[in-house]
């Protein structure tokens, strides 16, 4: 499961080595964040709380593959916007991610990034995390609470374990979010925010034989 990422092991920092000191957990901004040692591993900044989460497994990074392909084949032939997946910085208003790192996130044309751009700044308009056992409380519970909060139209939890599809959409009430479906194996899923898409879940996860 992903934890608050400090106590790190991270290199030393202060008036010894010519540096600032590392933050305390819950004052993380994006400047310190951007102090952080390109290590492989992957960082985030929610509510000023840094966390890492643990390298993925084969499944994670198959099905990451195959919602970004056929979400993405799917958006750029209507020229709806931009399908991108992690790493890729996206800030979320009020600091409450500061950034994130969505594992896939659709960017609507009007607002997508433009070339050269290291990040996003604002709202994305769907946001795909892919679940796995190092990190399934930290999406449904931290993460998922940081997109409902900032106005995050449509989020999807992807369970490769389960081979199940969650879409999450915003309520008449736009501090909750409302399971719009649920969908598993056998089923196509659907979107609230791309009307017309439908995908195969069983497509999304890796052949059993």
């Amino acid at each position: 499961m992903s934890e608050p990422a400090y106590p790190l092991n991270l290199p030393e920092s202060g008036p010894e080595s010519g540096g600032p000191r590392w933050p305390v957990q819950g004052t993380w901004t994006y400047e310190d964040y951007l102090r952080l040692p390109d290590d492989g591993r992957r960082y985030e900044v929610i509510r000023g709380f840094l966390y890492v989460t643990p390298a993925p497994i084969f499944d994670h990074q198959y099905t990451v593959s195959q919602i970004n392909r056929l979400l993405g084949n799917f958006v750029t032939e209507r020229r709806l916007g931009v399908v991108l997946v992690a790493p890729f910085d996206v800030r979320l208003p009020g600091g409450i991610g500061n950034p994130v790192q969505p594992d896939v996130v659709f960017i609507r044309r009007e607002q997508q990034p433009r070339s050269g751009d290291r990040r996003f700044d604002g709202v994305p308009d769907l946001v795909v995390e892919v679940l796995s056992s190092g990190n399934w409380r930290f999406d449904r519970n931290v993460k998922l609470e940081a997109y409902r909060d900032a106005g995050v139209p449509e989020l999807w939890l992807v369970d490769p374990l389960a081979r199940t599809v969650e879409v999450f959409v915003i309520a008449a009430n736009p501090s909750e979010y409302t399971l719009r479906e649920r969908r598993g194996p056998g089923e196509m899923v659907g979107s609230a925010v791309l009307s017309s898409l439908q995908l195969e879940v069983d497509g999304l996860f890796p052949s059993d034989e």
